[in-house]
């Protein structure tokens, strides 16, 4: 859509395989609408999430997803991968595709851009899901394991 900026946050600008896709994004002359941002400061997160339309987490590998709850505590749509933990951390909260697959994650960014209800309720869905984590939950359901493996 030619009103939206695809921003490509984490890793280094000079990684290789940024070096492939300016290649592309130069061949398709779009670079005015493609910004690499390379590695953002936790800090800033919040401002980068709250400024988006949807927040798109295609990982190969994830051991939790907190980039997943982090955009839903902000109120952003998520579209992430169907593969390791990610649909047991969103559940029904995001938008799921296959990470391999270019088509199906542009597929899903255009579901979220054209239907303004599917967003919403994926938004409303993600602020209840994110609600359910905390870091002191995480810490008193640790502290409990820890207590029930030494006996007290």
């Amino acid at each position: 859509k030619d009103d939206f900026t695809l921003v490509i946050a984490g890793g280094s600008k000079n990684s290789p395989w940024m070096a492939e896709y300016r290649t592309i994004i130069e061949a398709l002359n779009i670079n005015d609408r493609v910004k690499f941002l390379g590695y953002v400061a936790d800090g800033d997160l919040p401002f980068l999430y709250n400024g988006s339309e949807c927040f798109v987490f295609p990982s190969l590998y994830e051991g939790f997803g907190i980039p997943v709850i982090e955009a839903m505590k902000c109120g952003i749509s998520v579209i992430t991968s169907n593969v390791s933990s990610l649909p047991e951390v969103a559940q029904d909260a995001a938008l799921y595709v296959d990470p391999y697959d270019e088509q199906d994650i542009a597929k899903a960014m255009e579901k979220i851009v054209e239907n303004g209800d599917l967003r919403d309720a994926l938004i409303e869905k993600g602020l209840r899901r994110a609600g359910e984590f905390s870091w002191e939950k995480t810490a008193r359901e640790t502290l409990a394991v820890y207590k029930e493996l030494v006996g007290k």
